[in-house]
């Protein structure tokens, strides 16, 4: 019998192994493409739970179910306005927050401020938001850190959510610890996890510490709303639901501080920069390329494979490439559906930010590699050995 708290549903499961990855505990194998769960080793932490992008591992809750929340689960929802998109994180985050509202027994719900935002509305109601706060006015087309965090002050001590989250960007890091201060509250910042205790109902939220060497799990017993920003990239992103739709709920803006900026322009990406948060298949060259030339020949295995080049951190200190290219904690958070590591030892800081890819082949010459513990595909021997047979047989 099923231990009460977690259960597969096999009808779901897509036997993609991203559960078996995030279990911290080894507690998950496939058997026969699907996920099989060691109720011996589980400790119900719920880190498949969130992980899981069909839905197929749910909280089952019975006598490990969490306490009562008192409110729901929001997520501010980040626009990228010239595109007139909802950032990926949020997509990722509301579909998240469907895993924990359900945890919880509550509902998920996304904060949308701004103007135009009709596509915004539908998007966010296909990740997985059943309520939407929306505040449409002219004067919050541009994010505004002070005006943002007045309108989202007022919201959140009126309906009173249990989680609040948003994504760790240049606007996230710059409103959420604003509002957690004035909200008298804590904030996690910069996780990769998230899941929902089964025992107690608190958030519990992981993020590297002590410079990635270890990570900490940290929850918020003493304040509302518990909050949290997420790495771009660590979440998987939910498959739409087609038709699906939120109710709206119009915030009215009776008061808010005067704008704190002028704003003088905007200046778009160069065409041709690198954008390792969309790309598929990434190639990353590490600090065992030996130097420029080992990097022509990594780059050239990523073009051949139609990818993009990414590095790790010392590859960018020692400046053989540009910190646009660099995957990890103080770089870019990817998920492709394939990433090859060459010459990548799998330290810690670099894992977390590419452990979410769907399949990994690493080539390293020292087979007791850390990286070759995340690999699906392990290529033991030189890289300038190695390399130039993968580009013979790709011809």
């Amino acid at each position: 019998m099923a231990k009460p708290g977690i259960r597969i549903v096999e009808d779901l499961c897509r036997g993609c192994k991203l559960c078996v990855k995030a279990c911290p505990f080894g507690a998950i194998r496939m058997v026969d493409r699907k996920a099989v769960i060691d109720y011996e080793t589980c400790t119900l932490c719920g880190s498949c739970v969130s992980i899981c992008k069909f839905a197929a591992i749910e909280a089952t809750g019975g006598s490990a179910g969490p306490r009562a929340a008192r409110g729901d689960v929001w997520v501010f929802c980040e626009r990228e306005i010239e595109r007139d998109e909802l950032a990926p994180v949020s997509l990722e985050l509301l579909g998240l927050a469907r895993t924990l509202a359900a945890a919880l027994g509550v509902r998920a719900c996304g904060v949308l401020l701004g103007q135009g935002l009709e596509h915004s509305i539908r998007q966010a109601g296909e990740a997985g938001a059943e309520r939407l706060y929306v505040a449409e006015d002219p004067a919050l087309a541009r994010f505004d850190d002070v005006v943002y965090t007045k309108i989202l002050t007022d919201l959140v001590r009126t309906h009173d959510p249990e989680i609040l989250l948003g994504g760790a960007t240049a606007v996230g890091r710059a409103l959420l610890p604003r509002l957690a201060i004035e909200l008298h509250t804590g904030l996690t910042a910069d996780c990769t996890e998230l899941a929902i205790d089964p025992e107690t109902g608190l958030l519990r939220q992981t993020r590297p510490a002590f410079g990635g060497n270890i990570l900490a799990t940290i929850t918020c017993e003493n304040h509302r709303p518990q909050m949290a920003t997420v790495r771009p990239a660590v979440l998987p992103r939910p498959e739409p639901r087609p038709g699906h739709g939120a109710e709206i709920v119009p915030v009215a803006l009776e008061s808010r501080p005067a704008p704190s900026f002028e704003w003088l322009s905007f200046v778009p990406r160069a065409a041709g920069g690198v954008d390792l948060r969309e790309a598929e298949i990434i190639v990353s060259a590490g600090y065992g390329t030996g130097g420029p030339e080992g990097i022509k020949l990594v780059t050239r295995l990523a073009e051949a494979l139609g990818g993009v080049l990414g590095s790790s951190r010392p590859t960018v200190d020692a400046g053989w490439l540009p910190y646009a290219h660099q995957v990890g904690q103080t770089g870019t958070t990817v998920q492709p559906k394939l990433y090859v590591a060459c010459g990548i030892s799998g330290a810690i800081q670099h894992v977390v930010g590419m452990q979410n890819a769907e399949t990994v082949v690493a080539i390293n010459r020292d087979p007791e590699a850390p990286i070759f513990q995340y690999a699906d595909y392990a290529l033991v021997g030189d890289l300038f050995d190695i390399i130039p047979a993968i580009l013979d047989e790709l011809k």
